[in-house]
C-alpha cells in the first residue's frame, strides 16, 4: 500500500471519530439541557370544546370544588384554584399545575369546571391520564370522591 493512501485512511478514520464524539456530545448536551422547541401551530394545539366553560365564582354553590390538589406523589399538597375555569397540567411551563414527574407529558390533561360539573381530558399524552384507576380516553367527570393520576401523580378535588 501507498504512503499516500495510508494517510488518507488515516485521516478518513480520523475525521469518523470527531463524527462520532461530536454526536456523542451533541446527545448528552441534549440530555442535560432539552431541545428547543418551536413554538406550536394553532392546528397541533389541542382543541377546545364548541363553548369553553368559564364559570364564574359567584354561581358556584357550596360543596362544589374549586381547587386541584395533588394527595399523593413528590409534590404532595400543591394545588391550583379552578377560578379560571381551566387547569392545564403537565410538565410545560404553560401549565397552571406543573408537575415536576418522568411519566408526565408537557402539556398530559385538563381539567375544566363546566356548569354540568367538572370533567377531566387526557390531551394525547403518552402514558395517559386514570380517573379512580381507569384509562381515560375521552372527557371524564369527576367530583370530590374520584381521584386522577397522572404519572405517578395522585389528584383530587377540594372544596
Amino acid at each position: 500500500m501507498s504512503e499516500l493512501a495510508v494517510t488518507a485512511i488515516k485521516v478518513l478514520y480520523l475525521a469518523l471519530l470527531w463524527l462520532f464524539i461530536l454526536s456523542a456530545v451533541s446527545v448528552i448536551r441534549s440530555d442535560l439541557f432539552g431541545r428547543a422547541v418551536p413554538n406550536p401551530n394553532p392546528v397541533d394545539e389541542p382543541q377546545p370544546l364548541k363553548e369553553p366553560p368559564t364559570p364564574k365564582k359567584s354561581r358556584r354553590t357550596k360543596g362544589q370544588p374549586h381547587r386541584l390538589t395533588i394527595v399523593q406523589g413528590p409534590q404532595s399538597g400543591l394545588s391550583a384554584e379552578l377560578a379560571a375555569g381551566v387547569v392545564l397540567i403537565g410538565r410545560g411551563s404553560d401549565c397552571q399545575l406543573i408537575l415536576d414527574d418522568d411519566y408526565v407529558s408537557t402539556r398530559h390533561a385538563r381539567l375544566v369546571a363546566a356548569e354540568q360539573g367538572p370533567y377531566v381530558e387526557d390531551l394525547g399524552s403518552t402514558n395517559g391520564t386514570y380517573v379512580n384507576g381507569q384509562r381515560i380516553t375521552a372527557p371524564t367527570s369527576v367530583s370530590l370522591v374520584d381521584t386522577v393520576r397522572i404519572g405517578k401523580t395522585v389528584l383530587k378535588l377540594e372544596v
